[in-house]
């Protein structure tokens, strides 16, 4: 029984993805950070970066926030309610990108080669089980209650509510 109700949430579990490519900072450079932040709560792990001393911080956190941006827009999107504070950061990984080729001049009309480093940066965040689970029997608690006679007056009095809500921009 566990086995299906795991599978239940995973099916439900929303979850964002972000990609940075072709970041210039060297992968080694860019995994000594990505691994201070990895299982950490999102929000946590944006502290972490903030307070960060590396130049590589400044992008792994703004592909954090986009990874954040994108799982709210895809909640939005199928209808869901998404509790920021219950995301987690469940994958992330720097994969080396292509490297840049240079000449230094030398001595004696030489020249020495040496390479420019890029990196590939991805990160994936996604809801916790338990908020899962929650979110799924709030939903089905919601659906419960919106059958039937008092439920169609739930329903428009909400719909009123959401009509009648001072200072929120109307949709076009």
């Amino acid at each position: 029984m566990a086995t299906a109700i795991q599978e239940k949430t995973d099916k439900t579990q929303i979850e964002g993805i972000a990609q940075a490519r072709y970041t210039r900072v060297s992968p080694q450079k860019a995994r000594l950070v990505i691994d201070l932040i990895r299982g950490r709560r999102a929000e946590e792990a944006l502290h972490t970066l903030q307070f960060t001393k590396k130049r590589v911080a400044k992008d792994i956190e703004k592909t954090l926030r986009s990874a954040i941006a994108n799982a709210e827009r895809k909640a939005e999107d199928s209808g869901e309610t998404l509790d920021v504070d219950e995301l987690f950061v469940t994958r992330c990984f720097v994969n080396e990108g292509p490297r840049w080729k240079r000449m230094r001049p030398a001595p004696m009309g030489r020249g020495f080669r040496y390479q420019k480093r890029t990196s590939h940066i991805l990160v994936e965040v996604s809801e916790h089980q338990r908020a899962v689970a929650d979110r799924v029997a709030a939903a089905a608690a919601e659906a419960q209650a919106s059958k039937g006679v008092k439920g169609a007056v739930r329903k428009a009095r909400k719909a009123l509510e959401q009509r009648n809500k001072p200072g929120q921009k109307k949709k076009k």
